[in-house]
């Protein structure tokens, strides 16, 4: 994949003219906008950084291992962001499998997340929400009833039933560990900038399907596209509430879904061996990493 065929901000496009190189703050075609002062409000507020989070920010399945245990990589957005800044401390708890739940409780052997804060933190950055509703879950339920009705939405009708929608009830039900979630990364780290990372897309815009490489039964891609935004718009008004701030990662990757072949940010179903299906590639997590540090570098202190 080129530069070209990416949706760009400009923070996105330093990242990407240096495809193998950690984003520059302030570089490309950023620089011609950002003053030197940004640049260090954003080295300032990234200098004590911890990463909170799931497998969509632990890298799970990107190369450059770091805590197999948590499919956590050396490549995922947090950790593209700590280099590019320097980060003077990086503490990096995303692990695979994680839910609200475990940012306070252990997840097996791992500590709470939020053990990792202290009141010198200066960033947060936290994708969490996914595995409390019920990703995977959900992803194997909809694989199973498309295979009785491939051209239907089996999995919408299994989910929605008699004018209730299951996984909108769960998202609303996520929203009241969200908020107290923020809340106490704010009690624990009171100077820090708190970013809530959301999900990129991982389904066309358009509710176009894929069968070949996503095997969900046409007619449930427009419902399941619409869960994932759901999602999202549930964290955006949440950050909002609690003063913190929201990183759109859905909308600038619109047309890089798991279905966008080799221009996507995000892996399909059916993935070879060693690639973990329905998550961000070593490319979406560069592209993540560009968005919050676009975000970063937009703060005036």
């Amino acid at each position: 994949m080129t530069p070209r065929s990416v949706r760009r901000t400009t923070a996105t496009a330093a990242l990407l003219a240096a495809s193998v190189s950690p984003l520059l703050p302030g570089t490309g075609a950023a620089a011609s906008t950002a003053s030197a002062s940004v640049s260090r409000a954003g080295s300032a507020v990234t200098a004590r950084y911890v990463a909170l989070g799931d497998s969509y920010a632990s890298g799970a399945g990107l190369p450059e291992p770091t805590d197999p245990e948590c499919s956590r990589s050396g490549l995922n957005y947090p950790s593209v962001l700590a280099r590019s800044y320097g980060s003077r401390s990086f503490k990096d708890v995303t692990c695979g499998g994680a839910t609200t739940r475990d940012l306070w409780h252990r997840q097996g052997a791992k500590a709470p997340q939020l053990r990792a804060l202290s009141r010198n933190t200066t960033l947060v950055t936290v994708t969490m929400g996914g595995n409390d509703i019920g990703f995977s879950s959900i992803i194997g339920t909809c694989l199973s009833a498309a295979r009785s009705d491939p051209a239907g939405s089996p999995c919408q009708a299994q989910y929605a039933k008699s004018g209730h929608d299951e996984l909108a009830r769960r998202i609303r039900a996520l929203s009241p560990r969200i908020t107290a979630m923020l809340a106490d990364v704010r009690r624990r780290s009171p100077r820090a900038t708190v970013m809530l990372v959301g999900y990129p897309a991982l389904l066309p815009e358009s509710g176009a399907a894929c069968p070949s490489v996503v095997p969900f039964a046409k007619g449930d891609f427009p419902y399941l596209r619409d869960t994932v935004k759901r999602l999202n718009a549930m964290l955006r008004q949440q950050a909002r509430r609690s003063s913190a701030l929201y990183v759109d990662t859905y909308t600038p990757t619109i047309g890089h879904d798991m279905c966008a072949g080799d221009a996507r940010f995000v892996e399909p179903l059916v993935v070879p061996a060693g690639v973990a299906p329905a998550h961000p590639n070593q490319q979406g997590q560069r592209v993540m990493a560009s968005l919050v540090a676009e975000r970063i570098d937009r703060l005036r202190h």
